[in-house]
């Protein structure tokens, strides 16, 4: 976690379960995120996501369990508490007003009296150039700055997102990314947001929380992620055959790679690359490629789902 976001808790989900007839959409989901943080939500499709931010968002009422948002519970009647939380869970718009008239209209929901909240947020997404575009004939991207735009025009304490960068090309994809990450840092926001692009999220998020068939897998802050990583010593050369049997006499495992490299895992090799190519060039076998690779967050969120599914087979 970034320095300084110690202190209260903005999310706290204590044994929630969501039963359909005889489904369970989550089960037993118990999960805490401190003010200021930004977490990163993760799973497959029906690993419960939407789910659990509907439950979130008061728009589904959990079997089991309570939700708190900023130290209130989470239930229809808690009117108040929506002043303090924005959330896109999908770009809604009325599509034949333009952008200002629909952040207009967002102002008066949220009754504030400054009309320069409109061009505030309408700068601060980068609209200027489309408000007064119908929504209807915006592009994805800029549909999706609208709802973005409509979610923090009322400065919320809380951002719960729902795939915000869908659709955006990569340029603006790094423009949502400094738009949150200064939220974060400088406005203390928290930011609880669910996406597909993993790598983009792993530039953002101080947690990552994978779901699968409705539990929580894996909890991790990104160092612990970091640490959990596989990481694995990749040699290439001219002579495979012999490069692997010299490793062999020397006590490294070798497995071959699909583009004719090898590959090894263990930690001595991984703590001393220098020393594998050094015994390769001893024995007339050097090596013409030699990196550490570390494998992604992708990767790694492919590999806890096979894990999580041979658990639950």
């Amino acid at each position: 976690m970034r320095d300084g976001k110690a202190g209260a808790i903005a999310i706290r989900m204590d044994r929630v379960s969501k039963k359909f007839g005889d489904y369970y959409a989550v089960r037993d989901l118990s999960l805490e995120l401190k003010k200021g943080e930004i977490i990163g939500f993760l799973g497959l499709n029906g690993a419960g996501k939407t789910t659990t931010i509907r439950m979130l968002l008061s728009l589904l009422k959990p079997t089991d369990g309570s939700i708190h948002l900023l130290g209130s519970k989470v239930d229809s009647g808690n009117y108040k508490l929506w002043e303090k939380v924005g959330y896109l869970e999908e770009a809604s718009y009325y599509p034949e007003l333009t952008v200002a008239e629909n952040l207009d209209i967002a102002r008066r929901m949220h009754r504030i009296a400054d009309r320069e909240a409109v061009d505030r947020v309408i700068r601060k997404l980068d609209l200027d150039a489309h408000r007064n575009k119908k929504a209807k004939n915006l592009s994805l991207g800029n549909r999706q700055r609208l709802g973005l735009a409509k979610a923090i025009i009322h400065n919320p304490e809380l951002l719960i997102l729902d795939e915000p960068v869908n659709g955006l090309d990569p340029a603006s994809v790094v423009e949502i990314r400094e738009l949150l990450l200064d939220l974060s840092r400088n406005d203390g926001v928290t930011i609880f947001l669910s996406s597909h692009l993993l790598e983009e999220l792993s530039k953002l998020v101080d947690r990552v929380v994978i779901m699968h068939k409705g539990r929580l897998v894996r909890n991790l802050t990104m160092d612990e992620l970091e640490r959990s990583l596989q990481k694995k010593l990749v040699v290439g050369g001219r002579g495979l055959a012999a490069m692997k049997r010299v490793l062999a006499e020397h006590g490294f495992a070798c497995a071959d790679t699909e583009d004719d490299r090898l590959e090894l895992a263990e930690d001595r090799a991984l703590d001393r690359p220098e020393q594998i190519a050094e015994l390769l060039v001893r024995a007339k076998q050097p090596p013409t490629h030699l990196s550490v690779v570390t494998e992604n967050l992708e990767s790694y969120f492919l590999r806890t789902i096979r894990t999580a599914g041979r658990t639950d087979a």
